[in-house]
């Protein structure tokens, strides 16, 4: 508690407290969602296995449009990257450093989280359990690293993507969106490959708009090659007002329902197998619309939430809370298996049909539990994150380079090899989410992807400990 009093007191005072209590709320919420979505079965073989029950109540399905948090992420994010790039160069350091940093942040838990389950998995298979039983498995316990892969491929461009928004502004999310919409035509005509850029352009797009929260906070609204008074969509700056937010709102949701009532896209923002215009894989045009309105209930709700993030026992909690937001993000579906397998291991897991009453009772119980298996994973592998969050922070880091002539070479070499690394590790996420669930993985992971995740995480540890600096 004394660190966390501590840790709030040297809060600068123009710190956008409001975002650190959006992405702890949002990670809370897929908690939530996650745990409270899950239907427990027994397969043909008579072992556990689990699903969605979302397509059992559709009842369920605007609730959605509420829970459907990653725009919230991505829009975090993107003041948060703005933010620390700004800072980052501020204070001297490059812009192979920053990633450098933003990397130790990210992979230092998801290593984490990797190798114990690869760990785990070869000890079960060395055991003799089915292959396909431990992919089963580890295939469930990975599931939050889809959402990295994206947050990944995304963080890299940030330096390119602040660039054209310094230059055009709000055009820059426009044109994307506009790209979105040109990807869900590509789909509804038959060729889904033309939207397989969506799974980047719709993350870009809200992603930008946290680029235009910050310039506002920081009243930068005027694009670098526009003359003073002009701009328009050009303007580097969120609207912020409160009649801005309401039009976000009215706008978005009128958006969303035309396209999702009379229009071609599913009600559900949470993509279920079989949708042909899946609002999440990939973002679609739909999913911004909702996303712009839940833009305007959070700008509407800023000042007021600031106000009370001023208090020190709130601004403690949501400190606590984002220290190891990631590590609850990462482990929670873990919770689930371990949770899981000892009711199974003691003949008292219950496993209702999903969407009956029965299933219902048993959510509160089956959450509180869940919270406290988490807490203690949390308790063990909290450390990673809290001590990475704390590196980071301070002094650029990966900022060495040789003395000399080599010394441009070097630097050009280093940041071809940081977005090498980041590249691997969103490839190997990606491929492990595209292999099969029952695939026969006696390692958990699809061997080729664990090689490429440790090679790209490895070489940006290498590159952030000073690694060839020295010539």
């Amino acid at each position: 508690m004394r660190r966390l009093a501590r840790l709030a007191e040297r809060t600068p005072a123009d710190r956008e407290r409001y975002l650190d209590l959006l992405r702890g709320l949002a990670i809370i919420m897929v908690v939530l969602g996650h745990w409270s979505i899950a239907a427990i079965y027994y397969n043909q073989h008579g072992q556990p296995d689990g699903h969605s029950a979302l397509p059992t109540i559709p009842w369920a399905y605007p609730l959605t449009w509420a829970v459907q948090v990653m725009p919230v992420f991505f829009l975090v994010g993107g003041y948060a990257n703005a933010a620390s790039l700004a800072a980052h160069r501020a204070r001297g350091g490059d812009t192979t450093g920053w990633l450098l940093g933003r990397s130790a942040r990210l992979l230092r838990p998801t290593t984490a989280l990797v190798l114990v389950l690869a760990g785990s998995s070869l000890i079960a298979s060395l055991a003799g359990t089915e292959a396909s039983l431990v992919r089963t498995v580890v295939w469930f316990a990975t599931i939050p690293l889809w959402f990295l892969a994206a947050y990944l491929a995304v963080v890299p461009l940030t330096p390119v993507m602040y660039a054209l928004h310094r230059r055009f502004g709000l055009a820059v999310p426009a044109a994307l969106a506009l790209l979105v919409a040109l990807g869900d035509l590509g789909r509804a005509l038959g060729s889904g490959e033309v939207a397989l850029a969506n799974y980047l352009l719709g993350w870009l797009a809200i992603h930008q708009l946290g680029f235009a929260w910050y310039d506002a906070r920081q009243g930068h609204c005027r694009p670098d090659a526009t003359p003073a008074g002009t701009g328009g969509i050009r303007t580097r700056c969120l609207p912020m007002s409160r009649r801005a937010a309401l039009v976000m709102i009215a706008g978005g949701l009128a958006v969303a329902v035309l396209l999702t009532g009379p229009g071609p896209y599913p009600v559900n923002m949470i993509s279920l197998p079989g949708e042909r215009l899946a609002n999440t894989a990939p973002p679609s045009v739909a999913l911004l619309a909702v996303a712009t309105a839940q833009l305007g209930l959070i700008l509407l709700l800023r000042e007021r939430a600031e106000r009370w993030l001023h208090r020190s026992r709130p601004w403690q909690a949501v400190i606590a809370v984002n220290s190891v937001v990631l590590t609850v993000f990462l482990w929670h579906l873990s919770a689930v298996v371990l949770l899981v397998g000892a009711l199974y291991a003691l003949g008292l897991l219950p496993t209702p049909p999903a969407g009956s009453a029965a299933w219902l009772a048993w959510r509160l119980p089956w959450v509180l539990m869940l919270t406290v298996v988490l807490a203690g994973l949390v308790a063990i592998v909290g450390r990673i994150e809290a001590r990475s969050g704390r590196s980071t922070a301070g002094r650029p880091r990966g900022d060495g380079r040789p003395a000399g002539q080599s010394a441009g070479r070097w630097a050009n070499t280093r940041g071809v090899l940081a977005v090498a690394g980041f590249g691997a590790t969103v490839y190997a996420m990606a491929a492990n989410s595209a292999t099969a669930k029952t695939a026969p993985e006696p390692l958990g992971l699809p061997v080729a992807a664990l090689v490429v995740y440790l090679a790209g995480a490895g070489t940006l540890r290498l590159l952030r400990s000073g690694w060839g600096s020295r010539g």
